[in-house]
């Protein structure tokens, strides 16, 4: 399994999981995107939203009864009801659930540093983790590790 470490630097991070979801949906793959609070979810979704007509990202809300349906999935939780094998842990706050998964995304910011940080130095000694870690530079990400 991999995990891809993504320092957000200057980036919004709406921004980034509108990317990567993007990304994924058009190699056919299905996402998770969880956020450990609603506020972060709502923010989410409307970012999903305004895409524009050309890039709409089909997604939903978990809860909801199409949640199976669902290309892309925001949730509170690390179940996926949409059968996704990517996650994209979209809070800065590493939970070990996103290990069962084939990807996982961890967005992290300054204030999350420290989480990350653990989180990698936890991750070097599991057998079968792939580990990369990109940071933004000149618009660009860089994998530095």
């Amino acid at each position: 399994m991999r995990v891809d470490f993504y320092q957000l630097g200057a980036a919004p991070p709406d921004e980034v999981v509108a990317s990567i979801s993007g990304k994924l949906l058009e190699a056919g793959q299905r996402l998770l995107v969880v956020a450990g609070d609603e506020g972060t979810l709502a923010r989410l979704d409307r970012q999903l939203w305004d895409q524009g007509a050309a890039s709409f990202l089909p997604h939903g809300l978990a809860g909801g009864a199409d949640d199976a349906a669902q290309p892309i999935l925001l949730s509170t939780g690390t179940d996926a009801p949409n059968l996704a094998r990517n996650i994209l842990i979209a809070d800065g706050e590493w939970r070990e659930a996103a290990l069962g998964y084939d990807r996982s995304f961890y967005l992290f910011d300054a204030d999350t540093l420290e989480g990350a940080r653990l989180a990698w130095k936890l991750l070097a000694g599991r057998e079968g983790v792939e580990r990369n870690y990109w940071a933004l530079e000149d618009g660009k990400w860089v994998k530095k590790a």
